[in-house]
């Protein structure tokens, strides 16, 4: 079964929406891939001017062939000197075009509309009147406006929509009308119906506007003509098969970390390879209590794969000894991790691929209309061995997001206690230990560490908050127990809620909650006086304290 036979191409200008449109289009069960705009189109589309076959396959001579094209929103103004922008002559392939914001701008002024700056950018919450409610806009529950003051039942036609953007389209292009409006702009959405371009000056992905999946879902089926076929079922099916190709009779090495992506990586490996599958597990010593011992049992009893259980935890904090610096804690424990897996996976013989479970963002940011985002910090992997072991990439995962990923484990029958493990990073412990690393440091933040997972659980609250979990400060403070004045360190309790990691809000665990995490550890946690929590957001704070 090809699962890429209904697809979506997204281009993008630089938003900070563009992953939320896709998620949005995968929700409805529709593939997409996005790219940037100016990598080129060769192989993403037919040649300009000949019609995209329908169901064509990926791949090949073909292309991608999609059913539809997302244009994204952006910085950028179309007036700015080097502003993004497309061929003319993608409008007239009979491919059906969606533009969000600066997508919609720039197609009003490739195709004869008029685009004006607005005195001042409009960016939050708007209503949108509806004046055709066919197309894009068809079958949406209006005038239930949530916003503010508007709160309340305001008529027919009325929806709550978020803005963000500098320009707006004051004159459209011939054979375009305009379909809804609000309060500053009188064109906040147009439609060439024959030619199947629409445009809408807002974003239908974000939260902020409730009814925008409709929205989108109503370009992908009643314009686009897509059935809803991505469903992890038919990802596994397609992955199997294309890892067996892949890798043939070969052997293939996997890392496990005990983070979901990886361990859902290797089980879908193991499915298609069965025992050419080898996995490392490699204990650095910062792991959380037990996490070994869970990873490790699981993965073997379970799935009857082949894993080495590697302890190096003598190894990795010798290494940490006197550091101190977060990102040299960070690029440590990288580096001795490729130092310890590679001698291991040289044990093996005939192994010539390598298994990482890469996501989807990853690819995105690599390829991405900016860059790289600035990097605040590194991040842990083992990259490094490919060119020194001479190893192929096998990466299943690099079509999915991280909520597609826990799909994807339940689907393979992964028990729950790892697919919706919360977010655990690369060097562990390490840099939730402001300061020096130690053994006995360690240990410290190991216990108070379950304690705080074990409370969130009791109070139901584990699969509702995106990450919880204690740092140990550098500091100690005066405290009395038991008639006796002590001199101990200080924990930091740190809950925060997102949706992608790349903001975060601080959780307002309920104060019974946090009586019974600072109580327990103060009682159980030899070297705790003092409890903390952490109420930073990000941005400016980061999730992680180091």
């Amino acid at each position: 079964m090809d699962i890429h036979t209904e697809k979506i191409i997204i281009l993008d200008f630089g938003s900070q929406y563009t992953q939320l449109i896709a998620r949005r289009v995968r929700e409805a069960k529709v593939f997409c891939e996005i790219h940037p705009f100016d990598k080129g189109l060769d192989g993403l589309l037919p040649p300009f001017g000949v019609p995209a076959p329908r169901g064509a396959g990926r791949g090949g001579g073909e292309g991608f062939n999609p059913k539809g094209i997302i244009l994204s929103g952006g910085p950028s103004s179309v007036y700015d000197k080097g502003a993004p922008t497309l061929p003319k002559k993608i409008f007239d392939m009979g491919i059906p075009i969606l533009g969000i914001c600066y997508g919609m701008q720039l197609t009003a002024k490739l195709l004869g509309g008029k685009v004006e700056r607005s005195r001042e950018r409009e960016y939050g919450a708007a209503i949108l009147e509806i004046d055709d409610e066919a197309g894009i806009f068809y079958g949406l529950d209006s005038g239930k406006i949530k916003f503010g003051e508007r709160e309340g039942f305001l008529g027919a036609g009325l929806i709550d929509v978020w803005m963000s953007h500098g320009d707006k389209v004051v004159g459209l292009p011939p054979g375009f009308k305009a379909t809804a409006k609000s309060e500053n702009a009188l064109n906040c959405a147009m439609a060439d119906v024959s030619r199947k371009i629409y445009g809408v000056q807002f974003h239908p992905e974000v939260a902020h506007t409730p009814q925008g999946g409709k929205i989108i879902n109503n370009f992908l089926f009643n314009i686009c003509g897509c059935a809803p076929s991505w469903t992890m079922d038919a990802f596994i099916e397609t992955a199997v098969a294309d890892i067996r190709a892949k890798v043939g009779n070969g052997k293939v090495v996997c890392g496990i970390s005990g983070g979901v992506d990886s361990a859902v990586a290797a089980v879908l490996v193991h499915k298609a390879i069965g025992d050419n599958l080898t996995c490392i597990f490699v204990d650095n010593g910062v792991l959380r209590k037990g996490e070994a011992d869970k990873v490790y049992s699981t993965l073997t009893k379970s799935f009857k794969m082949n894993i080495r259980h590697v302890n190096a935890s003598g190894r990795f904090l010798k290494k940490l000894k006197g550091v101190t610096d977060p990102e040299r804690k960070r690029k440590t424990i990288g580096a001795e991790f490729v130092h310890v897996f590679e001698s291991e996976a040289r044990k093996i013989k005939g192994v010539s691929f390598l298994a990482q479970g890469t996501l989807y963002p990853d690819v995105i940011e690599s390829v991405s209309h900016k860059g790289p985002s600035a990097m605040i910090k590194s991040h842990h992997n083992v990259g490094g061995l490919l060119k020194k072991m001479r190893m192929k990439l096998v990466e299943p995962l690099r079509e999915l997001f991280k909520d597609e990923v826990r799909a994807l484990g339940r689907a393979l029958l992964m028990p729950d206690d790892i697919i919706d493990r919360q977010p655990f990073p690369g060097p562990g412990l390490a840099i939730r230990i402001i300061g020096e690393v130690t053994a006995g440091r360690c240990e410290i933040l190991r216990e108070a560490d379950a304690i705080v997972l074990e409370e969130i659980k009791a109070a139901g609250l584990y699969n509702k908050i995106w990450q919880s979990f204690a740092v140990l400060l550098p500091i100690k403070t005066v405290g009395v127990m038991g008639d006796a004045r002590t001199y101990e360190n200080v924990i930091a309790v740190r809950a925060v809620n997102s949706t992608d990691g790349m903001t975060a809000d601080w959780v307002r665990l309920p104060y019974e909650a946090l009586a019974r995490i600072s109580t327990r550890i103060i009682n159980e946690v030899r070297g705790v006086n003092r409890v903390v929590y952490d109420i930073s957001s990000k941005p400016p704070s980061t999730i992680e304290w180091e």
